[in-house]
């Protein structure tokens, strides 16, 4: 962890007092301590360390009716600062934030972030705590932290602490809970653990219908000495492994269970989001790709399968979740979704088909056992996949849950590994 100083985040036009007190605490507590000004409307109403200036010029934004540095001349790209848009104003600054942490967390500047704010200031800070790595300190005060939580902390380690009363001034309740957050994230940057274990980290998705081939390919990989992580495949999971690539904490994946492009493309509950690969493809990382369980699109309960959807094959896993059955043209698009991403890799990408199944819903016997639907996913991704001494496909007549299958897998990701 970078030995820098705590950035205390406010919109400091409304929350300049409660900022000063939190930074105060933190003080009080022996940690260095800078406060940042991300306000869009009126003036701080008390003195930050870093101005709204210094943070929009990270992109190049100048606040309206400020000269531009260079020759003092109005700039022709004026930051949304004071704007009729407030929405869009926010949004401006959250991305200029976002670059501003970055920029100083490269330069090991920064410990910990810690952020006050209600829903605006909430959305504004922690959209750029998310673009900060997995294991550094990141708390967040928010007057909506004790509702729906997941578009503002995502698939990061970002902790959420609910404000209780509005952050508006240092009362009797405010002073008690803002002091707590800051001595909680006092203890974060001073009492950081050892890592442990040395052993290489690596990645894989897993969905309970591929259970035994991730349960298999981690036995033999953790025998060769690996620290293996499996990420359960519901779109959260496939992003989580994806920011700790780009954390630098995992140093190769195997994505056995890309379910994920299946909600993806056809509408499911589990996407994998349009960035899905990306990560995985710019870190160049050694990589090995599965088509596991993208026989399936997931919904909730019964009742909340799209009407579109009512006469499909269908299979109640349980009372929340109701598994929808892929048809030959969906996977047709599922593997031109996955072939579009691959094949902008540059690195060493190994893709193994499982031509017996992808999931034990799709063996004989068994309710989403469809070859021709099969034939077509693996058939269209073969064609195109633009294939190279670094990029392979490869079809096996195994099942994906045939022990023999997880064996080539993990040989496959020994071999690039070593190379």
């Amino acid at each position: 962890m970078s030995q820098g100083r705590v950035y205390a985040i406010a919109t400091m036009d409304t929350k300049g007092e409660e900022i000063d007190f939190v930074a105060d605490c933190l003080r009080s507590a022996g940690v260095d301590v800078v406060t940042v000004d991300v306000g869009t409307l009126q003036p701080p109403s008390t003195v930050p360390d870093v101005p709204r200036e210094q943070v929009l010029a990270v992109d190049g934004n100048l606040v309206p009716g400020r000269q531009s540095p260079s020759d003092d001349q109005p700039g022709d790209r004026p930051a949304p600062v004071g704007g009729s848009d407030r929405g869009q104003a926010i949004s401006a600054m959250a991305e200029a934030l976002a670059r501003f942490l970055s920029r100083e967390f490269s330069a090991e500047r920064v410990s910990g972030v810690l952020g006050i704010g209600g829903s605006g200031g909430t959305a504004l800070i922690t959209q750029a705590m998310r673009a900060l790595p997995i294991g550094l300190p990141k708390l967040m005060v928010s007057t909506v932290a004790s509702g729906n939580t997941a578009p503002y902390v995502d698939c990061t380690d970002l902790t959420m602490m609910f404000s209780v009363v509005d952050v508006a001034g240092i009362n009797t309740v405010s002073e008690r809970v803002l002091s707590n957050a800051a001595h909680a994230l006092a203890g974060m940057v001073t009492h950081s653990t050892a890592r442990r274990r040395s052993r290489p980290a690596l990645g894989m998705t897993m969905f309970g219908v591929t259970t035994p081939c991730v349960t298999e390919v981690r036995r033999q990989l953790d025998a060769e000495g690996f620290d293996c992580l499996v990420f359960h495949a519901t779109g959260t999971g496939g992003r989580a492994m994806e920011k700790l690539v780009e954390s630098g904490l995992i140093g190769g994946v195997l994505d056995i269970t890309t379910t994920e492009v299946a909600d993806q493309v056809v509408g499911g509950v589990f996407p994998a989001g349009p960035d899905r690969f990306d990560r995985l493809i710019e870190r160049q990382i050694p990589l090995v790709v599965s088509l596991g369980a993208v026989d399936m699109v997931n919904f909730g309960s019964r009742d909340t399968v799209p009407s579109q959807f009512r006469d499909r094959t269908l299979h109640v896993h349980n009372a929340q979740v109701t598994l929808m059955r892929t048809t030959a043209d969906e996977n047709r698009q599922i593997a031109r979704w996955i072939a579009g991403k691959l094949n902008r890799s540059t690195a060493p990408v190994t893709v193994l088909v499982p031509e017996g199944g992808v999931s034990t819903l799709d063996a004989p016997g068994e309710p989403f056992y469809d070859p021709q639907a099969d034939r077509a996913l693996f058939d269209e991704l073969e064609s195109c996949l633009v294939s190279g001494d670094d990029r392979r496909l490869v079809r096996l007549p195994q099942h994906i849950n045939d022990p023999a299958f997880a064996t080539a897998l993990a040989d496959e990701f020994l071999r690039l590994h070593s190379s």
